[in-house]
């Protein structure tokens, strides 16, 4: 089906441009969002009719989205998460989860709005992008954590998976150098030779 973009589409083209596009693509996404018109003879004389309101409309938006995007740029936000010792969080955040995240925080935006190439199932700091506008673009920290003393850890930049190996290797090394030194065990040996 060939349609007239109203606005940017990413890997389509910007507003104005005719494409093709396959039918499902068109009646499911984005014609009910009003991203763009069936390519008819009357849809062109109303776009061409409209082009500078619709021009104007989506300088504003771009415009009132970056402003928004200035505050939400760069920003930090704590997730407490059950995980198994190797860092596996039990199910996964989801593109709901860190909207829901930013929203708790002041934020504003929607859960289509967060950018998830795949679903986070590891504990840490995981840059997220929120795509504000489709000109807008913005990355956010999701600080993944068991606790609120591990988020801090992890914004500082421990990595609390290895510390916790090397805090467990430790004192396993530890307790054999006590049981090397005469620790326990030492006093059955010294009863049974007297």
């Amino acid at each position: 089906m060939k349609v007239i973009l109203l606005e940017r589409v990413e890997r389509l083209g910007v507003l104005g441009d005719e494409v093709n596009v396959k039918d499902g693509f068109a009646r499911n996404f984005l014609l009910p969002r009003s991203k763009a018109l069936r390519a008819t003879a009357a849809n062109r004389k109303i776009f061409e009719g409209q082009r500078a309101d619709i021009e104007a409309r989506n300088a504003k938006a771009r415009e009132v989205a970056s402003k928004s995007g200035e505050s939400l740029d760069g920003t930090s936000y704590v997730m407490i998460r059950q995980a198994g010792e190797s860092g596996q969080l039990y199910g996964s955040v989801s593109g709901r989860d860190v909207a829901d995240a930013v929203n708790a925080e002041g934020g504003k935006i929607d859960r289509s709005m967060v950018v998830l190439d795949k679903p986070i199932k590891t504990l840490g700091v995981h840059p997220v992008k929120v795509r504000l506008h489709a000109e807008v673009t913005v990355t956010v920290n999701i600080n993944i954590a068991r606790s609120q003393d591990e988020a801090e850890r992890q914004a500082r930049g421990e990595n609390v998976i290895t510390s916790q190996f090397e805090e467990e290797r430790a004192l396993d090394a530890e307790a054999a150098a006590d049981l090397l030194d005469g620790g326990a065990g030492q006093h059955e040996f010294a009863s049974e030779e007297a």
